[in-house]
């Protein structure tokens, strides 16, 4: 096997061994340390409390994967396109950047609550946090990636008669996409927060829920079984777009 798909394994493994490993030490580590189950529950355990409410945690995964990949891909496709906006155009640069700068420094929390507050406690809402903070790297990534192409690349695609958007199709986008893909590695696991302190204003269903509800009551495994079916929703998130990425930006796969 050879190539792309050899790759592609490669990758897949790459992901999968840390996680073996990590449940590994977890499981061993609690029982030959003897971590009490109020600090941490033990891997099987935690497993255990996942099978027990199957349906539950299954309902939950799909809401809230529901609301991190429309807010995903909404932060995504907007932010790119801002980016290369930005980069070709600098008065609109000059005009809106600093805005938005700002704006990222309203923490999480508040901004959730206000659009909570507009778009009340539905899917809708939750997909707009997940946007907020998918959007800016996105943004940021792209206004670095385009604006970084090599200006004598740049040079001899006009001096063969390429305009604007020719140079930015051909050269600029293509040059950018690793600096995109990093803000998308950034931004599956940035929309998932989202996603899940959304949930915290009161929603009725998903993983950001499961976990107020256990902390609330005291539901040491439940409280991790939340955790541990969130980490694996970040965990496939991630995975997916690295994928993308090795599909997409295939000549920086390592043969």
């Amino acid at each position: 096997m050879t190539g792309r798909p050899r790759a592609l394994l490669r990758g897949l493994a790459q992901g999968v061994l840390p996680v073996l490993a990590l449940a590994a030490l977890w499981q061993g580590g609690v029982v030959l340390l003897h971590v009490p189950p109020a600090y941490l529950p033990s891997l099987g355990a935690v497993l255990g409390q996942i099978t027990a409410q199957p349906g539950a945690y299954a309902s939950a995964f799909g809401h809230t994967l529901l609301e991190t990949v429309i807010g995903f891909a909404a932060g995504g496709v907007v932010g790119v396109g801002a980016g290369v906006a930005f980069a070709e155009l600098r008065l609109l640069r000059e005009l809106l950047f600093p805005l938005m700068v700002v704006s990222q420094t309203i923490p999480v929390i508040a901004f959730g609550a206000i659009v909570v507050l507009w778009f009340g406690n539905g899917v809708a809402a939750k997909a707009v946090i997940a946007f907020y903070l998918t959007f800016f790297p996105a943004v940021v990534n792209t206004l670095i990636g385009v604006q970084a192409a090599d200006p004598a690349q740049r040079a001899l695609l006009r001096s063969f008669g390429a305009g604007r958007w020719q140079v930015l199709r051909k050269l600029a986008l293509p040059a950018a996409l690793p600096q995109i893909f990093v803000a998308l590695r950034l931004g599956a696991s940035l929309s998932l927060v989202g996603a899940v302190v959304g949930e915290w204003f009161g929603d009725t269903n998903g993983l950001g829920t499961l976990l107020l509800s256990a902390m609330f009551n005291e539901q040491v495994p439940g409280l991790w079984a939340a955790i541990f079916v969130s980490a694996v929703l970040g965990v496939l998130c991630t995975g997916a777009v690295v994928l993308a990425e090795r599909l997409v930006v295939f000549w920086r796969v390592e043969m």
